[in-house]
């Protein structure tokens, strides 16, 4: 079963949930994703929602489809959506902690020694 976050989701939140469940391996390479109606009515979302979801990831190459089989994960959808995160993680998320590192007077060190104890 689906289950979707309680706030709205919209297209791009719906895209998001996709590649994330892509990247975790719940779905897998060539095997058949949730339908636009069966991720609609667990996503609490309507079908068109969905459907612009599914039309993005398509663009992408990371699902395609097959006529009246569904939706299937593209076979280097994993490594696809990898690499841009990857690129997102270094160009938007990694400046914003080193600033707040700073901010706070956290030391590489003591980031380094708390993640090995995680």
């Amino acid at each position: 079963m689906i289950q979707a976050p309680q706030t709205y989701l919209g297209f791009i939140q719906i895209a998001d949930l996709v590649s994330e469940r892509i990247l975790r391996g719940e779905y897998k390479a060539n095997e058949r994703i949730p339908s636009v109606r069966e991720m609609a009515e667990h996503a609490e979302v309507n079908p068109n929602t969905v459907v612009r979801a599914y039309e993005r990831l398509t663009r992408a190459g990371l699902i395609y489809t097959q006529r009246g089989l569904g939706y299937f994960a593209s076979a280097e959808a994993a490594d696809l959506i990898r690499a841009e995160r990857i690129k997102k993680f270094y160009a938007e998320m990694l400046p914003t902690f080193r600033r707040e590192m700073e901010l706070l007077e956290i030391k590489y060190e003591d980031l380094r020694q708390h993640l090995s104890e995680q």
